[in-house]
C-alpha cells in the first residue's frame, strides 16, 4: 500500500506562512480590557474597509435600535453581519462602515458613520461608539437625540485670547456642564465648536474658534467628562446668530452673541 502522496511537511510549511495573518487579525486597535471598556477608543481607516468591495452597509434603523450591551456576537452577527475591517476571531473590537441615504450632510445626502462594539472577556457587548465620517457634526447615526449649551466666549475668554480666562461666572457654567456631562449615561457624541464675529481675517478666526473650542474640549476632560467622546472644531464667523452695523464699541457689543462656543450632546 503506498501512502507517500501525504507530505506532511507540506501542510507545516503552508501553515507557518499563515500564522502571521492569523496573529495580525485577532489584533485589536484599542486596548480592550476584560470588562469591556478601553482608556482610548482607535478607529480604523475608514479608506481600508474591506466588506462589499469597500462598499459597508446600509443597515435599517430597527436593526441599530436592538444593538444593546450584554448581547453576544451571534446576536450582533445576525443583526449587522461581519465586521468590516478584517477582525480577527479573538478580537474583541468589531468595527463598521454604515450608510443613512436621506440624512444630509454627505455626499447626495448619505450620513456616513463609523460604528464600534467592545465586547468583554466573555464575548458580550459592553461598550458602543459613533464616529461620523465626513462631517464632524453630523449626528451619529442620523435621528439621534442631540442637545446643545451655548456658552458666551466673552465670559470664558479674554479679547484674543484662547485660555480660560479667570472670569468666575464663565467657569462656573462650564464647570456645571462638565460636571453633568460626566454623570449622564448613554452619550455617544459630545462636539465642541466655536464661533467667532465677523471682525478679522478668515484664517484669524478660523484659529481662534479653534484653539476655543479645543480649550473647552480640555476643562471637560480634566473634570471628568470621557476623552474618547470628544470631538473639537472651530468654524470662524462662518455661522453668525446675529447680524449688526455700526462700528467701534457698540458694535463689538452687538456682535456678542456670535463669539461663543456650542457644546452638542448626542445620546
Amino acid at each position: 500500500m503506498r501512502n507517500k502522496i501525504f507530505n506532511f511537511n507540506r501542510p507545516a510549511f503552508v501553515l507557518t506562512g499563515i500564522m502571521p495573518l492569523v496573529l495580525v487579525g485577532c489584533a485589536s486597535l484599542s486596548n480592550v480590557k476584560p470588562d469591556g471598556t478601553t482608556d482610548k477608543v482607535v478607529w480604523p481607516d475608514v479608506n481600508r474597509v474591506t466588506f462589499d468591495n469597500k462598499q459597508g452597509i446600509y443597515p435599517t434603523q430597527q436593526s441599530i435600535s436592538l444593538i444593546r450591551a450584554g448581547m453576544t456576537r451571534d446576536q450582533i452577527y445576525h443583526l449587522l453581519g461581519r465586521p468590516h475591517f478584517n477582525e480577527g476571531f479573538g478580537t474583541r473590537e468589531w468595527d463598521y462602515l454604515m450608510h443613512f441615504p436621506g440624512t444630509g450632510p454627505g455626499d447626495n445626502g448619505v450620513t456616513r458613520c463609523q460604528f464600534k462594539i467592545l465586547f468583554d472577556a466573555k464575548k458580550l457587548v459592553r461598550n458602543l461608539y459613533w464616529k461620523p465620517v465626513d462631517n464632524q457634526s453630523a449626528s451619529c447615526p442620523p435621528g439621534a437625540a442631540a442637545q446643545t449649551y451655548t456658552l458666551n466666549a466673552d465670559a470664558l475668554f479674554e479679547f484674543d485670547r484662547s485660555s480660560l480666562s479667570g472670569m468666575t461666572a464663565g467657569r462656573q457654567a462650564l464647570t456645571r456642564l462638565a460636571e453633568s456631562l460626566a454623570s449622564t449615561q448613554g452619550i455617544r457624541l459630545i462636539v465642541v465648536t466655536g464661533h467667532t464675529d465677523r471682525l478679522g481675517s478668515d484664517a484669524y478666526n478660523q484659529r481662534l474658534s479653534k484653539a476655543r473650542a479645543d480649550t473647552v474640549r480640555s476643562y471637560l476632560i480634566r473634570n471628568g467628562v470621557a476623552a474618547d467622546l470628544i470631538h473639537s472644531q472651530g468654524l470662524g464667523k462662518s455661522q453668525p446668530v446675529t447680524q449688526c452695523n455700526g462700528s467701534g464699541a457698540a458694535l463689538i457689543r452687538c456682535l456678542a452673541p456670535n463669539r461663543r462656543v456650542e457644546v452638542t450632546v448626542e445620546k
